[in-house]
């Protein structure tokens, strides 16, 4: 019966290009006119067919991070692109999108993510090893969209740009003090104190990048000049001239975006700036991967603009500017992966093969949805006044003129 279902669903979906099945009983079927992307896939059980026909996004990566699907020369990036470019949003079996339909209206239970899940959740990603991510990151540790100024310039450089960039909306000044909401393992505090001269606060909820962090400004000796903190961002009570958040707002979850923003509103002097650097949707709101929430961010959720604008107007703060960062963090993302993959024989000493399947799934995935979904990075540079920042972007990108006479000033 599923095997059936199964395939009077595959075959509604794939329009564009070719995909062979081949099922647990060994039978092949081939479908869509062939051209363009080419995918083959092997189904193990019958147990695997059932579950793609009832929850196909989970099923898909639950399967192949078990072993239960195998992808004919692990190449995800072909399958998983074919079933995005054959509309699979909107072809899905009538009840997998009732059930995509029904997380989304529960959203606001599902991401409540109150100060202990908050903890929960982190724990889930950030904590399982820093000599993992020491692995595929920088050697800053940047677990962010980093900023390609040039396709081809290097991950390491294109995070000095990505931190260059943020600073330089920032406006900072020698001596202010800057909190950094989520402030990872430290790179960005590190680099606003010693080359822009703040008195950082940073607040985690992750206990192995809070421990890695303060030994990494320990080593810079920037120990007065930088506070970590292991502190959930809503129970500080203290001013800042500056507030930065980079990859933290994906995880506060939909309940949540009144209290972020009124927050950072709060936190922020009459004449501050904050830059929250996020991942978001420039399409219409929808359910996030099912997939993606139970095995790697859970909690987490991508928001639509048209989500995060009502809480940033109700918290009464200036959208100074808004920029939209495209495929930055898709290439952002193949480097990691490329990293991951040259590094599998340390990864195997660590992890076992699910882990590491699950691993591989995760970044090409995420990838894919920055080159072929609606998603993108924001950076909103908020401020008290309308007037907090120059008028125009100039003074981001100086001319050799302008610095000239900025010099002379």
């Amino acid at each position: 019966m599923w095997q059936s279902v199964f395939d009077k669903m595959v075959r509604r979906l794939i329009s564009e290009g070719s995909l062979e099945v081949i099922f647990p009983d060994g039978v092949r079927h081939t479908y869509g006119p062939g051209g363009g992307l080419s995918a083959s896939v092997h189904l193990h059980s019958p147990e695997v067919v059932k579950a793609l026909c009832l929850r196909p996004e989970l099923a898909l990566g639950e399967g192949y991070m078990d072993g239960a699907i195998t992808i004919a020369g692990d190449d995800i990036d072909s399958l998983v692109r074919m079933i995005l470019r054959n509309g699979y949003a909107n072809r899905t079996p009538l009840w997998a999108r009732t059930v995509d339909a029904a997380r989304f209206r529960l959203g606001r239970i599902l991401q409540r993510n109150d100060p202990e899940r908050s903890r929960s959740n982190v724990a889930h990603h950030y904590d399982i090893s820093n000599d993992l991510y020491r692995l595929f990151l920088d050697r800053d540790m940047q677990y962010s969209c980093a900023y390609f100024t040039d396709p081809e310039m290097s991950l390491e450089a294109a995070q000095v740009a990505k931190k260059a960039h943020i600073a330089a909306k920032l406006r900072i000044e020698p001596g202010m003090r800057v909190l950094d909401i989520g402030c990872g393992w430290g790179g960005m505090a590190i680099t606003l104190a010693r080359d822009w001269g703040a008195r950082v606060v940073g607040v985690t909820l992750s206990q192995n990048q809070l421990a890695l962090a303060r030994e990494r400004v320990a080593e810079a000796g920037l120990e007065d000049r930088i506070d970590l903190r292991l502190l959930d961002y809503r129970l500080l009570d203290e001013p800042f001239d500056r507030i930065v958040s980079v990859g933290m707002l994906e995880h506060v979850g939909l309940p949540q975006f009144d209290t972020y923003f009124a927050k950072v509103a709060d936190l922020l002097t009459p004449d501050g700036v904050a830059l929250i650097h996020t991942i978001g949707r420039t399409g219409v709101p929808m359910a996030q991967s099912e997939w993606i929430n139970r095995y790697i961010f859970p909690g987490g959720y991508v928001p639509s603009l048209s989500e995060l604008a009502p809480s940033i107007e109700r918290s009464g703060l200036w959208n100074c500017d808004l920029e939209v960062l495209r495929l930055h963090y898709a290439l952002t993302l193949r480097h990691w992966l490329a990293r991951f993959d040259e590094n599998l024989d340390t990864v195997r000493k660590m992890y076992d093969d699910r882990f590491i399947r699950m691993w591989r799934y995760y970044l090409t995935v995420c990838y894919l949805a920055f080159e072929e979904q609606a998603q993108a990075v924001f950076q909103f540079q908020l401020s008290h006044k309308r007037d907090a920042v120059p008028l125009t972007r100039d003074y981001l990108y100086p001319t050799p003129q302008a610095q000239a006479r900025q010099a002379a000033e």
